[in-house]
């Protein structure tokens, strides 16, 4: 006897549809988990607590604790060192009233970052982060108020916290230019999603600003992205890491 082919495809389907049923007759369908790796280069974020990529973000997670000794973690504190000498720009270090507290900041950056024509301003407060997890700010101790004030507040390794203890670089990050990493190293990214880097080129020309565009940064080839990046550079000089504001488009920061 010849068995009839459509059927074989209803015993077929039936038998499939039996097999996907729950015991009290409903049915349920399953999704194979998708695993997006996270890119080389944000694995040097080694002071994040967490960093996932979902294909249109990278999710960075960070206690902002830095990895380095200063005068402004408690005195109970393994990493907590007094401090007299002089700070960024030759100034002799006062210390503000705050102190050194863990934070729980979320960046979530664009994984392919692109150029924004609008160029939107870069906020006070967090607009990145360091690869030791710290968080950057940009170039002002206030509205439109230059660092001049607040420059002697810096520790030895050129960060202070604000009020609610977050600690946070505003201009070269020293820890990571001297003593982790290199002048010329990956500093971190800004939440547009673009490198920073040190204050020098791979070759170890010094970078000045008027190497850079008004955003701070420029595109060439770097050990990180052979192809070549728009990226961002610290500078001696104001505004240190960031201009006119953010090249790219920004991605989120939430504290």
């Amino acid at each position: 006897m010849k068995f009839n082919k459509c059927v074989f495809i209803v015993l077929l389907f039936s038998n499939y549809f039996m097999a996907c049923s729950k015991s009290d007759g409903t049915s349920t369908t399953t999704t194979p988990a998708t695993t997006v790796l996270v890119p080389d280069v944000y694995k040097k974020i080694y002071g994040a607590t967490s960093i996932t990529n979902d294909g249109t973000y990278i999710t960075i997670k960070t206690k902002d604790l830095p990895d380095h000794k200063s005068a402004y973690y408690p005195t109970t504190n393994a990493l907590y060192e007094a401090y007299s000498g002089l700070t960024f720009g030759g100034f002799t270090f006062v210390k503000n009233p705050n102190s050194i507290i863990e934070q729980t900041s979320t960046f979530k950056i664009p994984v392919n970052p692109k150029l924004d024509a609008s160029h939107a301003a870069t906020p006070l407060g967090a607009i990145g982060v360091a690869v030791n997890g710290v968080i950057f700010f940009n170039q002002y101790a206030g509205p439109s108020q230059p660092l001049t004030g607040e420059i002697v507040s810096f520790d030895k390794y050129y960060g202070h916290p604000q009020q609610s203890g977050m600690y946070h670089y505003h201009v070269e990050p020293l820890h990571l230019t001297t003593v982790k990493l290199t002048k010329s190293g990956l500093m971190g990214f800004l939440l547009d999603g673009f490198p920073v880097y040190g204050p020098q080129e791979e070759d170890g020309t010094v970078v000045v600003n008027t190497m850079l565009d008004v955003y701070h940064g420029h595109t060439h080839k770097t050990i990180d992205y052979p192809a070549g990046s728009y990226h961002y550079h610290f500078t001696t000089e104001a505004p240190y890491l960031n201009g006119s504001g953010f090249y790219g488009t920004p991605g989120t920061v939430t504290q």
